[in-house]
């Protein structure tokens, strides 16, 4: 996958930033594609150049900003602000929670039923199993 992503250069404590686009496998300050454009946070103001026409380009072909790059794009305006959606967790209930189960889509197993005991019937039509009554004295 291809990144916009920001590439560190400067001094040690005095950094300066190069806006490029680089292969995701690619280390932060490796290789790179092309260069889209710089970012000086140290002046005041901080200095900002980026080619807009270049990032449009790139983003068109399939190419993600990391974080950093697109807070700095939309400072920019070259990307309009949309804010991440995360999704929620799904409700689990009061009940299932201290038990660990599963979310409200998890269907617990039936409990089986008991088995009868020997000697009794099952059916109350079936006299099979069932004892005698007892004899009345």
């Amino acid at each position: 996958m291809v990144k916009i992503r920001l590439k560190r250069m400067g001094a040690k404590k005095r950094p300066f930033y190069r806006l490029v686009v680089a292969d995701s496998r690619s280390p932060r300050d490796g290789r790179i594609i092309e260069l889209l454009g710089y970012y000086d946070p140290l002046t005041e103001p901080a200095k900002v150049r980026v080619d807009a026409d270049k990032v449009r380009a790139w983003m068109s072909k399939g190419a993600r900003p990391s974080d950093a790059a697109r807070d700095l794009l939309v400072r920019e305006g070259i990307l309009a602000k949309v804010p991440r959606a995360f999704k929620p967790a799904p409700a689990v209930d009061a009940d299932e929670a201290h038990l660990g189960g599963g979310g409200a889509d998890h269907d617990p197993a039936p409990e089986p039923e008991p088995a009868p005991e020997p000697g009794t019937a099952t059916d109350p039509d079936d006299d099979a199993g069932a004892p005698e009554p007892p004899a009345d004295s």
